[in-house]
């Protein structure tokens, strides 16, 4: 079978290799469609996410959905579609129950986060632990699948502002998990849902999604103190300044968009001054289900995915996802 290698900043390679055998326990699954996230992009461009830098080829990808090639209990037949939740949770901590996902020690699909790393999903099969398995319902097309792990990052920091009954919400940063991020304010019931970004291509997409207004804010200020619920997807400093900003005295902001491990200019005064509620929101615990399931009822959050590449376009898919103006969701297509 076929696997994409990162194998360096700027350095992919297209590799033949033995296709996995699955134990009892295992799936086995033939990838249909990979998703390009962010940390994707670091690993091509900087040889590093964060922290965790490439010091072996790393097969990138952990947003997937395919069909499955062999299951050995017999529980899914071939050809059953499926997408996968990404993680294996490290160790239960029992002064932790009920966050799996900030539980130390586990792993992540394409990830340098642990050695040797764990590889992911941009390749013709993937191997996975059975319990990792999301069925698709018939309602469903495998494409738009794809989306399911980016919706259920975006509804689990929704899900971080409580009840969204009713609520005014403010999506900062229009890329995908932005996108998704209006979906899921959408779903959970919010009354109106904005969205603010620098770039007009975004925006577009925004507003073709639902977006009651879209703000270019490299144009116009954001309203102050308008919005009981500000979800910043950005990462950018300058952003998440002016969520505190726009968010109403005894308001939320959750910070979904990840930042550097580094020291940044943030005015915090709004946050003290107003009392806010500021959650910090990191992958998902169990969303990746409900996600699937709101893909199934939407078939306009297709919309979302604008690029697909084969895995010997590997670098211009890269590319393509970079450019925010052009792209949303890019994916690869096998």
């Amino acid at each position: 079978m076929r696997a994409l290698y990162i194998e360096s900043a700027g350095r992919v390679a297209l590799e033949e290799v033995d296709s996995p055998r699955p134990q009892r326990g295992q799936v086995l699954i033939d990838v249909d469609y990979v998703g390009i996230c962010g940390s994707d992009l670091h690993y091509f461009y900087d040889g590093a996410n964060g922290a965790f830098v490439v010091k072996e080829p790393l097969i990138p990808g952990h947003e997937l959905s395919g069909r499955v090639a062999e299951d050995p209990s017999g529980e899914l037949k071939p050809g059953d579609p499926v997408t996968v939740h990404p993680a294996r949770f490290g160790p239960a901590q029992s002064e932790n129950p009920d966050h799996p996902h900030l539980w130390p020690g586990g792993s992540y699909l394409g990830s340098a986060s642990t050695w040797p790393h764990t590889q992911g999903a941009a390749a013709d099969q993937l191997l996975v632990d059975a319990a990792m398995i999301v069925p698709l319902p018939d309602s469903l097309p495998v494409r738009r699948a794809v989306l399911a792990e980016p919706l259920a990052v975006a509804m689990h920091g929704a899900s971080k502002a409580g009840n969204l009954e009713g609520r005014r919400v403010l999506v900062s940063g229009a890329g995908p998990i932005g996108l998704l991020a209006l979906v899921a304010a959408r779903a959970a019931g919010a009354v109106s849902v904005d969205v603010s970004d620098v770039l007009d291509g975004p925006l577009a997409r925004a507003e073709a999604l639902g977006a009651e207004e879209v703000i270019n804010v490299a144009q116009a200020q954001l309203r102050l103190n308008d919005y009981d619920v500000v979800l910043e997807c950005s990462g950018a400093p300058a952003a998440i300044s002016a969520a505190l900003t726009a968010a109403r005295p005894a308001g939320t902001v959750v910070q979904i968009g990840m930042v550097p491990d580094e020291v940044k200019p943030i005015n915090l005064a709004p946050y003290i001054a107003k009392e806010l509620r500021l959650f910090g929101s990191f992958r998902f615990k169990d969303e990746i289900t409900a996600a699937v399931g709101i893909l199934a009822a939407d078939a306009s959050i297709e919309g979302i995915i604008t690029h697909e590449f084969s895995l010997t376009e590997a670098k211009e898919a890269f590319s393509a996802a970079r450019d925010a103006q052009a792209s949303g969701k890019v994916v690869l297509r096998l």
